[in-house]
Order: structure tokens, then C-alpha cells, then sequence
């Protein structure tokens, strides 16, 4: 299934989600988003972690190519975005990692890199209350300074979180493979 169809199905049919500008002021905010995946934790991990290129929005990236992203998932590990030769991007530093729990990124993703703030984005990992599936939140606190404030941010960047946890459930539930 291609991307696109995965955001095109994701979009035409309901799943339990929620989703939220938690927090914004000026000096920052938190953005949450929460949903269920109809697998195994592990495999949802694996597919967070070790197949993000398969999964992301290559419009949010440098390159345009989501298959250039990897996360090194150890602490100190990175998010990254290889590019041509030696050339790449750190978009978040890996700050805690407990396998199939949680993983902790600090940063400014995308083009909050190129501000004044900093962020700890945290996906979390629980069983589904039903026991059928993974309940799967990303959290997003950033803050620092930016002339005119973080407030009108806190949208733009909940649209990205929100889109990037629908496109994993999409591409865990439809057994992508590409």
C-alpha cells in the first residue's frame, strides 16, 4: 500500500483517537495524540523505531524522502536524515529508551531546529485496555523563545504529530511492507 492510500484510508475510516493542544502560551506548548493500533506492542515498536522511513511524511523532511530517516534507538542514539555523501540532520537526540515502553526524543523537530527552543517528544507503548492491541500516545512539550511567541505553533506542529501517528497505524495495520 502506498503512502498516500494509507493517509487516504486512515482519513475515510473512524478509529479511536484523541488528540490535542494540551497546553500554549507563549513560551511554549503540548501537543498529545493518542490512538489504538490492532497489533502486538512489540511489533508497533518495531514499526515506530526501525521502519519511521516507511511510515513518515517525506513532505516533513529535508530531503523529501522519509526513506532517508533512521532512529538509533539507544540513548544518545539519534533521529536522523541522511543526506547526499557525508551531509545529514540530527532532528531529535534519543534521551531514554525502555524497548516496547517508551521513547524519548529532545529537540526542535523540523523547523523548530532553527529556533530558540527545545522539546522532549515522548512515544509511549501500552497493551490496549481490551487487550486487543497497542494503545500508542506521542507527546510533544517544546518551549523557549521565538519574537511573537510558541502559541500559534502549537497547531501546525499538532497536525504533524497527529498525522505521523495516523500514518504508523496505518502502515502497521496494513502490513506495509514498501
Amino acid at each position: 500500500m502506498t503512502r498516500i492510500a494509507a493517509l487516504a484510508l486512515t482519513t475515510l475510516l473512524p478509529f479511536s483517537a484523541h488528540a490535542t493542544v494540551a497546553n500554549a502560551g507563549p513560551g511554549g506548548f503540548v501537543v498529545e495524540h493518542e490512538v489504538t493500533i490492532d497489533a502486538e506492542r512489540g511489533r508497533v515498536w518495531q514499526a515506530a523505531v526501525d521502519e519511521i522511513g516507511q511510515w513518515w511524511n517525506s513532505d516533513h523532511t529535508v530531503a523529501g524522502d522519509a526513506g532517508r530517516l533512521s532512529i538509533d534507538a539507544r540513548p544518545m542514539g539519534c533521529f536522523c536524515e541522511n543526506l547526499a555523501g557525508d551531509n545529514g540532520v540530527v532532528h531529535l537526540v534519543v534521551t531514554s529508551v525502555s524497548a516496547n515502553i517508551m521513547l524519548r526524543m529532545t529537540g526542535g523537530l523540523g523547523p523548530l531546529g532553527l529556533m530558540g527552543v527545545n522539546g522532549n517528544m515522548t512515544w509511549e507503548f501500552f497493551d490496549a485496555e481490551d487487550g486487543a492491541g497497542t494503545r500508542v500516545r506521542f507527546t510533544y512539550a517544546v518551549g523557549g523563545y521565538r519574537p511573537g511567541g510558541l502559541d500559534t505553533l502549537a497547531q501546525p506542529v499538532d497536525g504533524v504529530i497527529g498525522e505521523a501517528l495516523s500514518l504508523l497505524k496505518a502502515h502497521v495495520e496494513a502490513g506495509d511492507a514498501d
